[in-house]
């Protein structure tokens, strides 16, 4: 095919050359800028999925443009075994806003885990101790073997064999569980603290409160992913700064690099030290131009008030929701913090987000029957009222054709 030009000639090449891992939906996107997309036959859509969770300032912010134009004219990669300005910058500033002395760059969420976990392991080496890690029930830390472990799923198992061990599951939100199957051979725990692909669940306060609590008894290194729930969606820079309970190690992507792929592993002091020159490493990780992206993500984020605009419309959203859940009794429950919402339906939520879609607003479908929104933070007001009414448009759509 010399020169597509129609969806159904993207999807041909799709079908033809991708391997086919993903479930798409029937539309092929050019062009964004900030909460809105256009599609290749110019079609205009409201983003409120903001790439799961990437696009925090939506798209094609011009700080970031900006930022990457500048760096690629000067300079996009050249390995780790030499520094440039935007890492140590970028460094510098994770550690001033996380409280967490050290960190490390990589490319992707599940890599950033992956790094947490051969952090913690050798920590707890070095103390005596075994190296699993307890993870919850419900968990999605990411598709690497060792991520997908840690995930517990036997769905995304399924073929996948062996399987890496050193991983033990436990219920979410229940610390005596918990504590019943720590023994020396555990390394450290990790958990996200607002759970995404499992729904939108927040972890409960007392429960991180408790957790820290043993975790510093028993020296146990505590992981919090915030990979979905980091970098501002949850109104806070970071989901932990809603509880009081800080994490010895916490890996983060996604909304980092407000669209360009970067990861990080942010760790205390006493738990990095246990990592010796040539534990881990990366090729690209934190290169020149990444770092440069999360450099004006960040600083975004500070200038122009998104965190209290993450809270504002999240609580909105939530409200609008329970004042109208008379009218929709397939909504069960609204979870969230910020502008990381899960709403629970009776009915499976995939048709309710493609009929969005007909509409010109993106969702997602989640856990079977939760549709998620994380739109961008700066998502206007009059954009985000259009979401929540196209949502409970496609409700009642689908509730008159049943």
């Amino acid at each position: 095919m010399d020169h597509p030009s129609s969806p159904k000639d993207f999807f041909e090449l799709d079908n033809k050359h991708y391997l086919q891992t993903a479930n798409r939906y029937p539309v092929v996107f050019r062009k964004g800028s900030g909460s809105v997309l256009w599609d290749i036959e110019g079609k205009e859509y409201i983003d409120a999925l903001a790439g799961i969770a990437v696009n925090n300032l939506g798209h094609a912010h011009p700080k970031v443009v900006d930022a990457i134009k500048s760096q690629a004219d000067n300079l996009i990669h050249i390995s780790n075994f030499y520094l440039s300005e935007p890492q140590a910058r970028l460094a510098a500033k994770l550690s001033d806003l996380s409280g967490l002395q050290r960190i490390f760059f990589g490319n992707s969420g599940a890599e950033a885990v992956e790094g947490a976990i051969k952090i913690a392991r050798k920590y707890a080496s070095k103390q005596g101790r075994g190296g699993t890690i307890f993870t919850m029930s419900n968990a999605f830390h990411g598709r690497t073997l060792a991520t997908v472990a840690a995930t517990g799923k036997k769905s995304m198992m399924n073929g996948f064999s062996p399987i890496p061990t050193g991983f033990c599951q436990v219920p979410f939100n229940n610390l005596e569980i918990l504590k019943e199957k720590i023994n020396q051979d555990a390394a450290g725990i990790l958990l996200e603290t607002v759970q995404g692909e499992g729904g939108i669940h927040p972890a409960e306060k007392n429960f991180l409160l408790e957790l820290r609590r043993f975790c510093d008894e028993e020296n146990l290194v505590l992981i919090f992913d915030e990979i979905q729930c980091g970098i501002g969606r949850t109104g806070k820079m970071f989901a932990f700064e809603h509880y009081g309970v800080k994490p010895d190690v916490m890996p983060l992507a996604k909304a980092l690099g407000g669209g360009v792929p970067i990861g990080a592993v942010l760790a205390s002091e006493k738990v990095a030290s246990a990592i010796e020159k040539g534990d881990h490493g990366t090729t690209f990780g934190g290169n020149p131009l990444a770092c440069s992206a999360a450099l004006a993500v960040l600083e975004v984020l500070e200038s122009e008030n998104l965190l209290a605009e993450a809270i504002r419309k999240g609580a909105w959203f939530k409200n609008e929701i329970e004042n109208r859940r008379s009218e929709f009794p397939e909504i069960i429950d609204v979870r969230g913090l910020g502008l990381m919402i899960g709403i629970e339906l009776s009915i499976e939520a995939r048709p309710v987000v493609v009929k969005m879609l007909e509409k010109g607003v993106l969702a997602n479908a989640t856990a079977g029957n939760i549709v998620r929104f994380l739109p961008p933070l700066n998502i206007p007001d009059e954009q985000w009222s259009k979401v929540l009414e196209v949502f409970l448009e496609a409700l009642k759509e689908l509730k008159e054709n049943i």
